[in-house]
Parts: structure tokens; sequence; C-alpha cells
């Protein structure tokens, strides 16, 4: 069996790469010097296990999971290291089957099955805990680009390690959810949308999506996945440099529509430019709430005033949805104008109520 080692290599690594993608896309020169050396070793282990009967050592089990770390180091994939082995199995039954008498052939196949048992779950047991530790670096390593580029920070040589491409335009996504779902839910959908690994930090709910990235369905899509109501902020970022300033409004949009109370969905600045400007701490904003104060003992004519803001000012939708006659809208609206001395037939005085109500919700 020894002098054939050399073609049994051959053969293996000939199928993989017919047969296993990964090995398909790798280059000649790497089958033949690296991938060979890797499946002549594991043939010499096996070699020796079968001539003790199909029982392989302590020592040789530590030596194939030493080799399955560094196959997940180099990020081989699981399945195509299996693949692997059964190829060579195959193979070496093959083999077997035209080297050996017929009688012999029932006690090789059962050692070539016991150095499978003993071999495969250690192979998948060290393959799994590498690529966890790898997992593990890779995350930590882009959380701390992700915390670097919000605090305007260098950059470069962790978007390196990460191997993630930051540079050109990118969303600043705020994300908030009604309660915490599984963090690593929420990552592969953002993945899976974006097609690449997403820069999320996920305690503060702020995501880093590239640039062509479709959002506006964003919350409802995560909605769906995570099985709750999901709010979101968005703000453009040309340039890594622009992600703090990007982030940082994003995160107050967030905050404005959550404290407004507006429905779940995806929101920008554009959709509450009054609001935010309103939500500018002040002696002015204290005073623009006071509008409103006369109407504090009639909470019927507040609910009127804020349904007919919210219809834009259509009296008929208004009267439907407060389930009332139009006189009787007519006439609160009246009293609303009285109380507060602002004229809702005024353009002026009814943009000064509508402010009026924001104030008030943001005070």
């Amino acid at each position: 069996m020894a002098v054939r080692r050399g073609d049994l290599t051959a053969a293996v690594v000939a199928r993989c790469a017919a047969e296993v993608p990964f090995y398909g896309e790798l280059p000649r020169s790497t089958l033949d010097g690296e991938v060979a050396r890797s499946i002549a070793a594991v043939h010499d282990l096996l070699l020796q296990a079968l001539r003790d009967g199909g029982v392989m050592g302590p020592g040789d089990l530590t030596r194939l999971i030493e080799w399955s770390g560094r196959r997940a180091e180099e990020r081989v994939p699981l399945e195509a290291v299996i693949a692997a082995y059964l190829i060579g199995a195959e193979v070496w039954w093959q083999v077997l089957t035209e080297t050996a008498e017929p009688e012999e052939l029932a006690g090789a196949g059962a050692r070539l099955l016991a150095c499978l048992h003993s071999a495969m779950p250690a192979v998948v047991l060290a393959h799994r805990n590498a690529q966890e530790d790898i997992h593990s670096e890779d995350k930590r390593v882009r959380r701390a680009l992700l915390t670097a580029l919000l605090a305007g920070r260098p950059y470069e040589e962790l978007a390196e390690a990460a191997a993630v491409t930051v540079t050109g335009e990118h969303e600043v996504v705020a994300l908030a959810f009604e309660s915490n779902p599984p963090a690593r839910l929420v990552q592969s959908s953002l993945d899976a949308r974006a097609g690449v690994p997403v820069l999320m930090d996920h305690v503060a709910g702020i995501a880093l999506l590239p640039a062509g990235c479709e959002v506006p369905d964003l919350p409802a899509s995560l909605g769906k996945e995570v099985g709750q109501r999901v709010f979101a902020a968005a703000a453009p970022a040309s340039a890594p440099t622009a992600v703090p300033a990007a982030a940082a409004e994003a995160t107050r949009v967030l905050e404005l529509v959550q404290r407004l109370g507006r429905p779940p969905g995806l929101y920008r600045l554009d959709d509450v430019l009054l609001e935010y400007q309103l939500a500018r701490p002040g002696d002015a904003l204290v005073r623009l709430a006071a509008k409103l104060g006369p109407l504090e003992e009639h909470p019927y004519l507040l609910e009127t005033l804020r349904v007919f803001v919210d219809r834009g000012h259509n009296r008929r939708q208004s009267a439907l949805e407060l389930c009332i006659h139009r006189n009787t809208l007519d006439y609160r609206l009246h009293r609303v104008s009285t109380l507060t001395g602002l004229d809702l037939s005024v353009p002026a005085e009814a943009r000064l109520l509508q402010a009026a109500l924001v104030a008030r919700d943001l005070a």
C-alpha cells in the first residue's frame, strides 16, 4: 500500500477538485501543493490505524484536531473538509477491494469504518470550535471598526483586518424594536439584504448599510422576520468621515418619531423637519406649548384639534374619524379659536396651532 501513496493522493485530489466546489476553485498549484500534502498526511495516519486494527491513538487524534483547526483558520468550509475525508475513504476502499483477498475485505472494511468513527467526530468538533473562535474574533474586529467609524477615529487598519469595505457612500440606520429580538436573527436579516456582512451595534441599534441597499421596506420585512413592529430612521453618509453626523441624525429622528407616537416604518429628517427644529430645548418651545394651555381642561377640544390637523384640515374626514356631525366639529373648532385666541381660518395662526401641538408632545 505504501508504494501507491502518491497515486492515492493524486486520485483523492482529482476527485476533490472535480466534485467539491471549494476545491474546484483552488489554483492547480495549491491543489498539488498544500492540499496534496494534507491528504498525504491523513493517509499516513489512516494507514497506521488500519494496521493497528482501526484504532486511532490519542496522538493521531490530536494531529487530526490540529489539522482541522488549521483548515478552519484557512476558511475551508466544514462541508468541504468532510467531503474530502469521505472521498479519501472511498478511494481507500476501492484500492482495498482491488488488492485484498476476498476473505480479508470484511475485516478491512470494519477497520476503515472504525477509523472514520474515531476521526470524523474529532474533525467536526475541532473545526466548529475553531470556526467559533474565528467568528468571535471577526465580530470583535467589526464591532471595533463600527465604534471607530461612529467616533470619527482612524478606521483603516480595522477595516483591513475585518475585510470590510467602508469607503464610499452608506446609509446609517437607527433601529428600535418593541422588545429585544435575537441579535443573530437581526444580523442575518441585514446581511441577507445587503449581500455582505453588515456592521451593526446591537446595543445602540445602529447599522451601517452599503449604498444601493434598499431601505424603505426594511422595517416591514425585518418586522416579519422578528415578529414585532420595527421603527427605523436613516441618514446618508457620503464617506466614512460623515458617519458620526449621520448616526446622530438618524438617532435623533428615531427618538422623535417614537416620542410623537408615529407608526412603525422608515423615517428620514425630511419627514420630521418641523418636529426636529421644534425639539430644540429652550424658552420658545415652552411658550409655544403653552399656547394650548387653555385647552387642558377640555381634552375633547385637544383631540378635535389634533385630528383636524392630522387630516390636513379636512372637515369631512375629521368628523368621520371623531364620529361627530360636521356642525359639532365646527362648534368645537370655534371653541378652540376662542379659548386660544388663534383663528384656524388664518393660515399663519393655523400653522402656529399645529406647531403648538408638536411642542406639547415634545415638552
